[in-house]
């Protein structure tokens, strides 16, 4: 099925099943996305625990934050 037919046959949905196709399509997304994501934060944890440059403004997540207006 084409993008531009799978288009029209969801416009002729009501609003509440078009929503659900919309969530259903996200959560599928994001599902396919977290594996890859996991696997670069695993790869990256050994440079984040002895690399002092990429964690050099952890040092200022105590600090309060006032926004300069």
């Amino acid at each position: 099925m084409e993008t531009l037919e799978i288009m029209r046959n969801v416009n002729r949905l009501s609003l509440p099943q078009q929503m659900l196709i919309a969530e259903r399509i996200i959560h599928s997304i994001r599902k396919r996305e977290q594996p890859s994501l996991k696997t670069a934060a695993e790869r990256l944890y050994a440079d984040y625990m002895t690399d002092e440059n990429l964690t050099a403004f952890t040092q200022l997540d105590c600090e309060d934050f006032y926004d300069a207006r």
